[in-house]
């Protein structure tokens, strides 16, 4: 199926692994212009050489800017032209005891999971009102919708990044613009691989059977979400199938949420 994102410009936040990078290849494959961020020049320059070799010819760039930070991100701004699609992927988790999570890590959360896409949307959103369309898209969790306990300040931001999404989406009406959030379930993105990589170890047990007992029972699914299949979905809201979808928050999480939610 045709996406009707070919030739279309997109920028993704915090794209250099995970589910950022499987976004930016699948809009890349579909013939779009991606623009990929990091944090790090070096692991910029390493996804991009990933994402050429994945996809011969395709057209891709990258910045690196955090934009957590007020001045990267303003310095990122000043250099990325106008876009068609904005992705906001970048997005930070830990698990932590809630009495244990400081003012200063609360702020470090907010500033990732919420300000970001603050930033780059209050620059980006006006000049596709002012083209009359364009797509703007939330990389989301289920846990904004079912705030985890032993997770609450990263389900609590990202519960605040929901909301940004969805006040945006009224910014838009009478527009061909449309700004939704997907919400994800449990993925088998880098840092996770990493995380049961380290568990298994040093539970004797290899990644695999791991994996298989993690997410068993909490998951229609029963296995974790690949990084691809949340691309999937964001790919979809990107093109122009999805021009009657907005301020939504579309579920690809596995059944990990319950059916009123």
């Amino acid at each position: 199926m045709d996406m009707g994102i070919s030739g279309k410009r997109a920028f993704v936040s915090g794209s250099t692994q995970g589910i950022g990078f499987a976004v930016a290849a699948s809009l890349a494959a579909e013939g779009a212009t991606v623009v990929i961020n990091g944090r790090d020049e070096h692991r910029v320059t390493e996804a991009l050489e990933s994402l050429r070799s994945l996809i011969p010819g395709c057209d891709v760039s990258g910045i690196a800017a955090d934009v957590a930070d007020p001045g990267q991100a303003g310095a990122l701004l000043d250099a990325l032209d106008p876009v068609d699609v904005l992705v906001n992927n970048v997005g930070r988790f830990e698990v932590s005891a809630f009495e244990e999570i400081s003012d200063a890590e609360w702020s470090q959360f907010f500033e990732v999971n919420v300000m970001s896409g603050v930033r780059l949307s209050r620059h980006l959103l006006n000049p596709m009102l002012k083209q009359g369309r364009g797509r703007i898209i939330f990389v989301g969790t289920e846990s904004a919708a079912d705030v985890p306990g032993d997770m609450i300040h990263y389900g609590a931001t990202k519960a605040a990044a929901l909301a940004l999404s969805n006040g945006l989406a009224k910014l838009t009406r009478g527009t061909g613009v449309t700004v939704n959030t997907v919400l994800g379930g449990p993925t088998y993105s880098t840092g996770v691989a990493d995380t049961v990589e380290q568990i298994a170890s040093a539970q004797s047990l290899s990644p695999e059977e791991l994996k298989s007992t993690l997410v068993r029972g909490s998951s229609l699914l029963e296995r974790f979400i690949e990084p691809e299949e949340i691309a999937n979905l964001v790919t979809y809201l990107a093109g122009t199938k999805s021009s009657a979808t907005n301020g939504a928050a579309l579920r690809v999480e596995g059944g990990v949420l319950p059916t009123t939610v």
